[in-house]
């Protein structure tokens, strides 16, 4: 190929840059949003919420223009399956070049604390709340946080703090019986 001034060689320079690296961050953020969904879907999780992180990932894959021109424009939820929640992460990812939601999920969570799904009112994302966002990694955690009636401002847990005590309790009591 021959280029006819420095002017032509920058801008041809400049063009297969620029879709270099388009490419891969729609691509790689696709893929984010891909794997994010698989393990959603593995854990059983909202089907909707998996639908969104695909819908998501096939959207980035096919953007005309680097995902980073929507958000410096203020328009990221103009591409379709992008809402408020993608939209923030989408941010997260284009400041920090990661996003702490696929972080956690990807991190299993140790065998005590993933017993916790198995007290009454609890569910995989309120344990993964209080281990990710909380800290809470023992039983005793878990009993401190539910005596100071903390847990009853989660979802599903309102009213049921004697009951999620109690359960804390007999398990705790098993465990050092063993």
């Amino acid at each position: 190929m021959s280029v006819c001034c420095l002017s032509c060689a920058q801008h041809i320079v400049g063009t297969f840059l620029s879709g270099y690296l388009m490419g891969n961050v729609n691509q790689d953020l696709a893929a984010l949003f891909a794997s994010m969904a698989g393990l959603l879907a593995s854990r059983a999780e909202n089907p909707y919420k998996v639908k969104a992180y695909q819908r998501a990932a096939d959207s980035l894959r096919n953007l005309p223009k680097e995902v980073g021109v929507y958000a410096e424009g203020g328009e990221l939820r103009t591409i379709p399956g992008i809402g408020k929640e993608l939209e923030i992460k989408i941010q997260e990812f284009l400041s920090t070049g990661r996003i702490r939601a696929y972080e956690e999920l990807k991190t299993p969570l140790p065998d005590t604390v993933r017993e916790w799904v198995n007290l009454p009112g609890f569910s995989e994302p309120i344990v993964h709340d209080l281990f990710f966002r909380l800290g809470m990694t023992t039983w005793g955690d878990l009993e401190a946080l539910a005596q100071s009636h903390l847990l009853q401002t989660l979802p599903g847990l309102g009213g049921r703090s004697d009951e999620i005590l109690k359960a804390i309790r007999s398990k705790r009591s098993n465990c050092h019986q063993e």
